[in-house]
């Protein structure tokens, strides 16, 4: 018997957390022997947390009220199709239009599993670097529901595309699942936003939906700085600041394939294997730390020709590479900066040719003239707030079936929208420069 109904594992479950465990050690994140059993999205249990969204922004108090935060163990699949367990969090505003639910992939951007949203957004856990909940708040301001998944699995599965689509995709089936405790309407209208690595999740699901969870009807998708390429990606890392996502997404990808594990730990040179993982699992601070401005390539004995390594190319051609997995069946709004050092534009430019040339698309894309990845998650977000904002609205995209390009300077979202954003983009502001 498949376990489908939330009823089976409400009683006793939900429960205030006391004192914060990290994931690895905590009960509540170890999967269940009988995972098959549930349904993708079915709820394997349940629990109500005590927030810690203040504390995410430089110490800026969020106007945000929050009512409550759950989170929510449930069923998924995983890149080799096997049945695994996820963790997402509900965030339900205080004054909350239950008929509104975003769903939003934050840029945790490590294969940390200690260092994942669920656990970050808990009161209590001194976690400063989910700097993205801004946006976050921004939608709770608006009484939207949200819902925010630990997409790369219980395992940090950083960079690994179809896990990450997947269980976002499940999650929002977790949350309708849910909506019996969360107040949520299960005929709610969804959204999803995501910048850099929570693009990446959301961009898989826009492609893996059709196939994967065809009774989902997302209203659209904001993606912004995404990463088309993961190839290119660490090409274009390596060596620089952000070299360190670059040890990140090789070890996330190799957790999920144990062939691909097997090819880099042969590889590895070993004066500085044990250099290799510690910055390969780390936070996304630390790894940004420890890894800045290091030559991923001289850590192993064949140097960059590792990249070429058919296990290795079969695995990014498989899970690091956008375009080619499915069509969008929904809205796309896409914002990316010309001077992106962590993904080139040119790769985004062509997932969109990409997906226009198919005349079944509807895609706005803003390229922004000014900036670079990490200032066009903060110039953009005001027009991507807009726009889902919109979409939650039932308004229709100015221009269905079509593609546009536009290239901005800054956000033309309007003031009224974009107040939503001030106070916590002020502060996000002041602690960059």
């Amino acid at each position: 018997m498949r376990v489908t109904s939330i009823s089976l594992v409400l009683a006793a479950t939900i429960a205030a957390v006391v004192g914060v465990t990290l994931p690895s050690q905590d009960p509540f994140y170890v999967q269940p022997a009988n995972i098959s059993q549930y349904a993708p999205g079915g709820v394997i249990r349940m629990r109500q947390v005590s927030p810690n969204l203040s504390g995410l922004i430089a110490g800026k108090q969020s106007k945000a009220s929050l009512k409550a935060l759950y989170q929510i163990l449930y069923r998924t699949t995983d890149n080799l199709n096997n049945a695994v367990a996820a963790v997402t969090s509900v965030l339900v505003p205080e004054n909350a239009d239950s008929n509104k639910l975003l769903a939003y992939q934050t840029a945790y951007d490590t294969a940390s599993p200690d260092s994942v949203p669920s656990y970050a957004f808990q009161s209590g856990t001194n976690v400063t670097e989910v700097a993205d909940i801004i946006f976050i708040i921004a939608a709770l301001d608006q009484g939207v529901y949200v819902v925010s998944p630990d997409y790369e699995g219980l395992n940090g599965h950083y960079t690994e595309g179809i896990i990450s689509g997947q269980a976002t995709l499940d999650s929002v089936r977790a949350a309708f699942n849910t909506a019996d405790v969360t107040g949520l309407n299960t005929s709610a209208k969804y959204a999803a936003w995501g910048y850099s690595g929570g693009s990446l999740a959301s961009e898989w699901a826009t492609e893996l939906q059709p196939q994967y969870a065809p009774e989902l009807e997302f209203q659209g998708y904001a993606l912004g700085g995404l990463i088309p390429n993961v190839t290119n990606s660490l090409l274009t890392i390596n060596g620089g600041p952000f070299a360190g996502l670059a040890f990140s997404g090789l070890t996330g990808l190799s957790r999920a394939y144990p062939d691909l594990n097997t090819t880099i730990s042969s590889n590895l040179v070993s004066s500085k294997a044990a250099e290799f993982s510690t910055i390969g699992g780390s936070s996304l601070a630390q790894a940004g730390s420890l890894g800045a401005f290091k030559n991923l390539f001289s850590y192993f004995t064949t140097g960059r020709a590792l990249l070429y390594n058919s296990v290795v190319q079969s695995v990014l051609n498989k899970s690091g590479v956008m375009g080619v997995h499915g069509i969008p069946q929904a809205p796309l709004f896409i914002y990316k900066a010309a001077g992106d050092e962590i993904s080139p534009v040119a790769d985004t430019t062509k997932l969109v040719n990409q997906f226009c040339a198919t005349n079944d698309v509807t895609i706005e894309y803003h390229i922004d003239l000014i900036g670079e990845h990490v200032t066009e998650a903060i110039t953009g977000s005001a027009s991507a707030l807009a726009w889902v904002l919109d979409r939650l609205d039932g308004k229709p995209v100015s221009k269905p079936g079509q593609c546009t390009t536009e290239y901005v300077l800054l956000s033309s979202a309007s003031l009224d929208t974009s107040s939503a954003l001030d106070d916590v983009l002020v502060a996000l502001l002041k602690a960059l420069l």
